[in-house]
């Protein structure tokens, strides 16, 4: 079994042929490590912080980054943040914090933001990190990452932490560039970005971009025999999407408008289906548009108001027999839209008060199942819902070396109910260079449309118990070390306390799958980091993360929550800046899955080349992914059984072995 000694031998054996090899740059500037130190974010407390002052330890990933580690998805980048670790089962990509990764709950327990506008749609409440999210990354500016409860700022879904994806201004690119690329397993991709400054000021962008993945064989051997194509799915995993992206500045005025269409193949045969059809498929469609208007009303009060406007689409094709009338059809429809307006308060001496309200209505939540021929329904519901919110946070400087931050946010709404979320945040600067954060809060997520209402033959889904919010409880210090502008080191010790964790299961007695509310769970753990900047331009950054996961009811580890997980990067300027090199290990204990079993500890090693400039105009990229070909996989979900008598559940999902990617940007 891979162990974190492998990944870091690995490492260390990369680094040293990096830098023998390599010839020496002395621009400082490169990767500015004092600037990122300083750097102001807004996700934690939804106005701008430096992350020493933040009531959180909040990780971030910049532009720079996700070139020079070739990041392709906004999953690729959060697996690079520490104490973040991420499952893919060859569908969809499910994001654990901490411990905490839940199989097959769409990741509604993390609230995505875009550009601070709420992502997560009203029915599954999934918060899309794969090729199904519908922005490039080549757009973003900056991931921020907060970890832990977030609902006294952002409401439900902000359950185990926020992650805001920051798209980079208009005024980033002036002119236009196109891209192409092409990866293993017959991935094909290209895109266009064009931005211009107006005669009156007003900065715009267009970005337009496809990709298809030629579908490729999958063998499970659960499912090995004559019957079922010896377990190979063959050319089914494939994967194809579409994008646009607008943006538009003008003064206090931010317009941005966006849309996704991605359609995955399903090798797995997963919710009870035929084994190795090619009917099987789904799709996952998003429109969004946003106002943001942002005013200095005085020099001590600033307005923030934003109208957004979501609608989402999903349709699900599964084949539930060889039969041409064997096909069911699931789809779902979300229209929500949503009004934030609020101040920020600088009036009292040494405090920054915020307050607003947040109005929310999601006039369609539609769900629909049937089978397509011919025609039956199995199920025709809409459920819309509207709710409100109001919140109050404040942050105080007492004296010159301490911060109290504390923050109560009221939501109402269909599911959740009347809820309070507060949180409380102590923030002491001991020395110049070391600063202590102790932290509390609480969050809760109400029960989606899908765990509400759905149920329906097709699919084996029945009516659970009535659902009720889940809770959360948290509790952490931490400790930020700065001592020079080259190197800064953090450490984080928390626990958790979940009660009524809303989870898929299956009745033995009929074979079923339902939602319930779980007995209570907890975790604690600890994750440290460090950062240097070398004077050649080099940065290295590692972290490791140790956290202890325990089921209430059986005191069993919760179910997909590796123990240890390791990062360590490193990236270069080559040939006097002309490019810059990239390498990246990460280290996955053992993780327990839902059948019983486990899957083992994998440590995976990345190498990207990024900014080669072939010619003043064109640049070249170049990644290789697990490159040491290491065979690894992730557990299943519940939902991971064929239709077999009786159903054969998958054990573990096989991920990619080693992959190569080149892109060519030419830039007029």
């Amino acid at each position: 079994m891979p162990t974190g000694r492998t990944v870091l031998t690995s490492l260390a054996t990369g680094i040293v042929c990096i830098i023998g090899g390599a010839a020496r740059a002395d621009d400082l500037t490169a990767l500015p490590l004092d600037q990122l130190l300083t750097v102001e974010i807004v996700t934690a407390s939804k106005f701008p912080q430096k992350v020493s002052e933040a009531p959180s330890s909040v990780s971030v990933v910049t532009a720079d980054d996700i070139k020079a580690f070739g990041y392709r998805t906004l999953a690729d980048i959060l697996r690079g943040m520490r104490g973040v670790y991420v499952s893919y089962d060859r569908n969809y990509s499910y994001v654990g914090t901490r411990g905490a990764g839940r199989p097959g709950d769409y990741n509604s327990r993390l609230l995505v933001l875009i550009d601070g506008q709420r992502l997560n749609d009203s029915i599954f409440g999934q918060g899309s990190v794969g090729t199904e999210f519908p922005i490039d990354v080549e757009l973003i500016e900056r991931v921020e990452y907060v970890p832990g409860p977030g609902s006294a700022v952002y409401g439900s879904n902000a359950f185990f932490g926020v992650i805001n994806i920051i798209t980079r201004k208009a005024q980033a690119f002036d002119g236009t560039s196109v891209s192409a690329a092409a990866a293993s397993y017959h991935e094909r991709t290209a895109s266009l970005v064009t931005g211009k400054r107006f005669a009156n000021g007003g900065q715009g962008m267009l970005s337009i971009s496809g990709s298809r993945t030629a579908g490729t064989d999958r063998y499970f051997p659960e499912y090995d025999d004559a019957a079922s194509n010896h377990g190979l799915a063959t050319g089914l995993d494939t994967d194809r999407y579409k994008r646009l992206f607008m943006k538009y500045a003008f003064e206090d005025l931010t317009l941005t408008a966006f849309f996704g269409d991605r359609k995955k193949g399903v090798p797995t045969a997963s919710f009870g289906q035929q084994f190795n059809d090619p009917r099987s498929a789904t799709q996952d469609r998003y429109l969004g548009a946003s106002a943001v208007f942002q005013h200095a009303v005085s020099t001590t009060l600033e307005l923030y108001a934003s109208l957004n406007f979501q609608r989402y689409r999903y349709m699900g094709d599964y084949a539930y027999s060889p039969d041409a009338d064997g096909l069911n059809r699931d789809v779902g429809y979300s229209d929500v839209v949503t009004g934030d307006v609020r101040f920020l308060h600088r009036g009292f001496s040494k405090q920054k008060l915020i307050y607003g309200i947040e109005v929310t209505d999601a006039t369609r939540r539609r769900q629909e199942n049937f089978n397509v021929g011919p025609y039956e329904s199995m199920l025709d519901t809409d459920n819309p819902t509207h709710g409100y919110a109001v919140y109050l946070q404040d942050e105080i400087e007492l004296g010159n070396k301490l911060i109290f931050n504390v923050g109560l946010r009221h939501d109402h709404g269909k599911e959740s109910g009347n809820t309070n979320s507060p949180r409380l945040g102590l923030i002491y600067r001991l020395t110049p260079d070391l600063t202590t954060k102790l932290l509390y809060g609480t969050a809760f997520r109400a029960a989606n449309a899908l765990e509400n209402y759905y149920v329906t033959d097709a699919g084996r889904f029945k009516t659970g118990p009535g659902l009720k919010p889940e809770r959360i409880k948290t509790y952490e210090f931490v400790a930020e070390y700065f001592p020079r502008q080259d190197f800064r080191s953090s450490a984080s010790v928390f626990a958790y306390r979940m009660d009524n964790l809303i989870s898929l299961a299956t009745d033995p007695s009929d074979g079923l799958l339902f939602y319930k509310n779980v007995n209570e769970a907890s975790a604690h753990g600890v994750e440290v980091e460090a950062e240097f900047l070398g004077a050649d331009g080099g940065r290295l950054k590692g972290s490791a993360s140790f956290q202890f996961t325990r089921d209430g009811a059986t005191g069993a580890r919760l179910t997909n929550s590796p123990t240890q997980i390791a990062k360590l990067n490193y990236s270069r300027p080559l040939m006097h800046q002309s490019a810059r090199i990239g390498l990246e290990g990460q280290f996955t204990g053992k993780r327990s899955t839902v059948t019983g079993g486990h899957v083992g500890g994998f440590s995976v090693l990345n190498l990207t080349l990024s900014n080669a400039k072939l010619t003043p105009n064109l640049e070249l990229g170049a990644s290789i992914f697990n490159v040491l070909n290491k065979n690894y996989a992730d557990p299943p979900g519940d939902e991971h059984v064929d239709n077999s008598t009786p159903p054969r559940e998958l054990q573990s999902i096989r991920q990619n072995g080693r992959v190569v990617r080149v892109n060519l940007t030419y830039r007029f």
